[in-house]
């Protein structure tokens, strides 16, 4: 059935991976109706952030731990996904010997849709680059929301270019040639220990990422609309005087 479902994609498959480690092709992915209504809510990782932790799901990496390259950015989308582990073979050895350099980001862009959000576990691994100057034109030119990548980047000065989004670990000038090997796409990966499975939904901005199972997206949207709505009428009343009495009746002070 894979074989099959690749059979559609393969004008952009580069062939940079095995197909037997593409887990997944056809991925659920929540409504873009669900999509635009998150895009359109303003401070929404923290807002988000709140409401997962109502639930009691952890799914929330702070700016601190994935940085966006580009400040001022804001993605909603849904996961695709990508793993890296470390490479047997030293870069010396990889150069000299003219080994098949194992990176395939290009063939998750390949499967992925419109407004997906790429996700790649490298480990952390910020020191080594798993994202760099031509992958982001890829992801660009087809159509991805934005990059987040527990691991390095490079290019950094292409990535301004294209002002393409993108979170990651680190910076790097260090290629990840002959360093780390691509072992799977569309698998569960973790990054920063938290879980991402394809078709979870990605929100990223300046605070940092949230990740919302995507049993949960709706359920998500719903409670953050009403938060946002609660806190804005509390906005208002400060805005007018109010008094404590009457802000503590919209939120109490203590959930502020």
């Amino acid at each position: 059935m894979r074989k099959v479902e690749l059979e559609k994609y393969k004008h952009r498959l580069m062939g940079l991976i095995p197909p037997d480690r593409i887990s997944r092709v056809e991925i659920p992915r929540p409504s873009k109706e669900v999509i635009k209504r998150f895009k359109a809510i303003d401070g929404l990782t923290p807002t988000v952030s709140d409401i997962m932790d109502s639930l009691g799901i952890k799914s929330v990496i702070p700016a601190s731990r994935l940085s966006p390259i580009i400040p001022g950015k804001k993605i909603v989308g849904p996961a695709v996904t990508i793993r890296y582990i470390p490479e047997p073979i030293t870069p010396d050895y990889g150069y000299m010997n003219s080994e098949r350099a194992k990176l395939a980001d290009r063939d998750l862009y390949a499967i992925a849709e419109e407004g997906d959000v790429p996700v790649f576990d490298a480990g952390g691994l910020g020191d080594i680059s798993v994202q760099g100057g031509l992958s982001t034109l890829v992801a660009k030119k087809w159509g991805m929301a934005g990059n987040i990548v527990d691991g390095g980047v490079r290019d950094i000065d292409t990535i301004y270019k294209l002002d393409y989004p993108v979170w990651s670990t680190g910076k790097t000038p260090i290629t990840g040639k002959y360093r780390v090997e691509a072992i799977e796409i569309n698998g569960t990966v973790s990054i920063a220990g938290i879980r991402v499975n394809p078709g979870d939904l990605v929100i990223a901005d300046d605070s940092g990422v949230v990740i919302i199972p995507i049993n949960k997206v709706e359920e998500v949207l719903e409670k953050t609309i009403a938060a946002v709505e609660k806190e804005q009428r509390v906005v208002e009343l400060l805005e007018k005087g109010a008094s404590v009495e009457e802000l503590a009746k919209i939120l109490p002070p203590s959930k502020w």
